[in-house]
């Protein structure tokens, strides 16, 4: 959701700063070239917004006066809206690029979540999801991979490469990671059984006053 500034006027969102940074190269962009480099560099590590919202951040910042727009008739059924940043958006891109906070990133990751609950889970099918979140880590890494490697064909494509071969050490680092993973899932397993717990059942659950005298514990090791 976007803020608003001290004149009143909506801050741009992270989205809409990805997308003004898209557009401070030179060339105009419709909405299909944004979203297909975005595909291309930034799914990575940022995600892929969907169509209705890109041209939905688009036609703000186009209300904001950041970017301008034109349709362009190109004599097939359905004619092409190209944009273009303006200087305003240009100047607060840049802005933005040098001076702003950087936010921490936010790392939603459901096969950990789904560790985390464990207990509610049978430990073949827990492997399972490893398995398959192996097997997408390490595709993402040869994708980012491939896409760093094409990168370096063109100058002005220099900063996104560095980005993409980090995209494709940090799903190699996921692969690794989910792998050890695997190994401890055992030990899990083996801790339950040794307790006497059943997977998959209401487990009980340390007493409160337990689990704040384990936190103090654990602050103090600071």
């Amino acid at each position: 959701m976007a803020e608003s500034t001290s004149e009143g006027k909506p801050t741009p969102t992270a989205t809409s700063w990805a997308l003004l940074g898209m557009l401070s190269y030179e060339h105009e962009l419709s909405g299909y070239d944004i979203r297909k480099w975005i595909e291309w560099s930034m799914r990575f590590f940022y995600g892929s917004p969907a169509y209705s919202q890109i041209y939905s951040e688009l036609k703000k910042l186009e209300r904001l006066g950041l970017l301008s727009s034109r349709v362009e008739n190109t004599g097939a059924t359905r004619n092409r809206r190209l944009y273009k940043i303006t200087q305003t958006g240009l100047d607060a891109v840049r802005r933005w690029a040098n001076e702003a906070p950087v936010d921490p990133p936010v790392l939603k990751h459901n096969p950990m979540l789904r560790v985390t609950f464990g207990h509610m889970t049978d430990p073949a099918r827990l492997k399972e999801i490893l398995q398959e979140h192996i097997a997408y880590a390490d595709d993402m890494a040869r994708q980012a991979a491939k896409d760093a490697k094409w990168a370096g064909v063109e100058p002005s494509w220099a900063y996104a490469k560095v980005a993409l071969r980090w995209a494709e050490r940090y799903y190699a680092a996921e692969r690794e990671l989910a792998t050890s993973m695997l190994e401890e899932l055992d030990e899990a397993e083996a801790a339950f059984v040794a307790a006497g717990i059943e997977p998959g059942t209401q487990i009980p659950w340390p007493a409160l006053d337990y689990w704040y005298e384990i936190e103090k514990k654990a602050d103090a090791d600071d």
